[in-house]
């Protein structure tokens, strides 16, 4: 059982991680002039387009998300709409704290909301997902011993990754070497990306190395 959600996991975060790469690649022929740097909105959304629809045609596939109470169309409507408006709500959130870190308030604020669009799209996404819009599971899942299963370890590896990588990529950007992907949010949301795909690598990884040590409640 743990071997195959295992491997589950890794070919799925395979599938995901290589939509990072089409979403660079496929724009670099059909846009002129592109570049990561001097077109990085494209890149960005490009990416977060690319993420977001493999995300969801993926773990449709697997099954990972919870089953739906109820098959009637208003329900899935209204699953959708509440899921929209959870990821509105975290770009929202990303976006005040990114700003409250230092980030420019009235300035380069497309900038500033793009960043948190991806930031989004690589945590809260996924948390969809997997958990459905349900606050109260998500909260369970990143709090101490929340996990129940894989997926979930799997989240939190990954989200923490991605937020951790968009921290760190914040810090060259005060120095003083005038470097084209110093320009904010440049260096973040490619700190965010890396690290959402060393989340991606490393969560089948751990939780492999460490499947004998880890228990999960039963749902």
């Amino acid at each position: 059982m743990w071997d195959s959600e295992i491997r589950a996991m890794a070919s799925a975060h395979a599938i995901i991680a290589s939509s990072v790469f089409m979403a660079t690649v496929v724009p670099a022929v059909l846009v002129e002039n592109f570049s990561v740097y001097r077109t990085h909105l494209v890149w960005l959304y490009s990416v977060c387009g690319a993420v977001a629809a493999v995300n969801v045609a993926v773990f449709g596939l697997l099954g990972v998300s919870p089953p739906a109470k109820k098959h009637t169309l208003h329900h899935k409507v209204s699953r959708l709409v509440k899921s929209c408006l959870h990821f509105l709500l975290s770009c929202l959130f990303f976006h005040a704290v990114v700003v409250l870190y230092g980030a420019p308030l009235l300035e380069s604020t497309l900038e500033t909301f793009s960043l948190s669009v991806l930031l989004s799209t690589l945590t809260t996404l996924r948390c969809l997902c997997v958990l459905g819009p349900n606050v109260q599971a998500w909260i369970r899942v990143f709090s101490r011993d929340g996990a129940m299963s894989v997926w979930d370890t799997s989240l939190q590896i990954t989200a923490g990754c991605s937020v951790v990588g968009a921290w760190l990529g914040a810090f060259p950007i005060p120095l003083d070497w005038d470097r084209p992907w110093q320009v904010w949010p440049i260096s973040c949301t490619l700190g965010a990306t890396v690290g959402f795909l060393t989340g991606l690598v490393a969560a089948p990884v751990w939780i492999h190395w460490h499947r004998k040590q880890l228990t999960y409640k039963s749902k």
